[in-house]
């Protein structure tokens, strides 16, 4: 008979096997980690795109709202601008500024990349958990997180990733299959230009077989089905990204979240127009005229430093067409706001109902 009380329960000290996965950029608020938190599961701050100030005073308000464990995502990847087709692509963008009405542009870019700072604040502050996106924590890094007994969950796509990533020390992994929204954590994108294509009902059991920590899975979970289904594929739980983005505590914008609620299975195209890498978002304006223009985006993370003052603008302007809507597969079933604790909560009576 299939159990709620997982492997990762223990290990994370959770009551449920649902993790809140870090979705970077904004939607993850200290309210709404720390409401899945207290809820049961694991709440996780996406942190890859905050300033050491910013993660740090996060890290504290979440800890000010819960006394359970938390994650926080980083990137774990060495990353590297590439601007030099900079001026090609001020050519496609200008139109959608002038919609906008950005006028000042930046005479120059760079990506900020403050992952190992990020790591070193998530270790001083006492977080329980640190999740990785795009790679493996260095050795340093790994034996610093043993030392000081912080659990590492590093987010896979195929099963030589998995396999990296148990060789590397991690303590478990997400397999996140390509139904999953936003950005998955392929490794190498020379060697998968779209991301590894790969889909949760073939990745999750294929990675369970190959390494010995426990799998989490995602990509397209949404309900209480979906969490049974992965612990019946070998899973010891879920993460679900798309659910807590249309959360009552999310701090994705009004219109992002309508978006998700008029969206289904069909709405979704994986794109690099936004952030040149591969990531699964509701098709709008943006992604259909910028992909005809038939102009190659920038290599991340430079072509979504360049194409930031658009999302921004849009956001202000409660503009859907020009925002990255990141969402997976499965949104057909969400139509309304419901608060995180609610959203945990009936996951978990679903799948209770279930197995019983």
């Amino acid at each position: 008979m299939i159990s709620l009380e997982t492997e990762i329960c223990q290990l994370f000290k959770i009551n449920y096997p649902i993790i809140q996965a870090g979705m970077a950029g904004g939607p993850t608020t200290a309210e709404l980690v720390a409401e899945v938190s207290n809820a049961g599961g694991l709440g996780t701050l996406g942190a890859a795109y905050m300033t050491p100030t910013a993660l740090r005073q996060a890290i504290k308000e979440i800890q000010s709202k819960t006394q359970k464990p938390f994650a926080v995502n980083i990137f774990a990847a060495i990353i590297r601008d590439d601007f030099s087709r900079a001026e090609e692509m001020q050519k496609v963008l200008s139109p959608f500024r002038s919609e906008l009405n950005i006028s000042n542009l930046q005479s120059a870019y760079s990506s900020p990349n403050w992952s190992a700072e990020q790591f070193d604040i998530c270790i001083e502050e006492g977080v329980a958990v640190v999740s990785t996106a795009f790679g493996c924590l260095s050795v340093e890094q790994m034996t610093v997180a043993k030392k000081r007994g912080v659990k590492i969950i590093t987010m896979v796509t195929t099963v030589e990733e998995a396999k990296k990533a148990e060789s590397s020390g991690a303590t478990a992994v997400v397999a996140q299959g390509s139904e999953a929204g936003g950005h998955r954590s392929t490794f190498s994108l020379d060697q998968h230009p779209s991301g590894a294509q790969i889909g949760t009902l073939s990745l999750v059991p294929q990675v369970v077989d190959a390494i010995g920590i426990p799998v989490i899975a995602a990509g397209g979970i949404v309900d209480g089905r979906g969490l049974i289904a992965s612990l019946a594929l070998g899973a010891q739980g879920v993460q679900i990204g798309t659910r807590f983005v249309s959360a009552k505590e999310s701090g994705a914008h009004a219109v992002y979240k309508k978006a998700i609620f008029k969206s289904d299975e069909e709405s979704t195209v994986v794109t690099k127009s936004f952030s040149g890498r591969p990531a699964r978002a509701i098709q709008n304006r943006f992604i259909r005229e910028f992909e005809k223009s038939g102009v190659e985006p920038l290599p991340f993370p430079s072509q979504n430093t360049i194409t930031k003052d658009i999302r921004a603008a849009a956001s202000e302007s409660g503009n859907p067409e020009f925002m990255s809507l990141w969402a997976g597969q499965s949104t057909r079933s969400l139509t309304e706001e419901m608060a995180a604790a609610e959203i945990v909560q009936a996951i978990v009576e679903e799948a209770k109902s279930i197995v019983c």
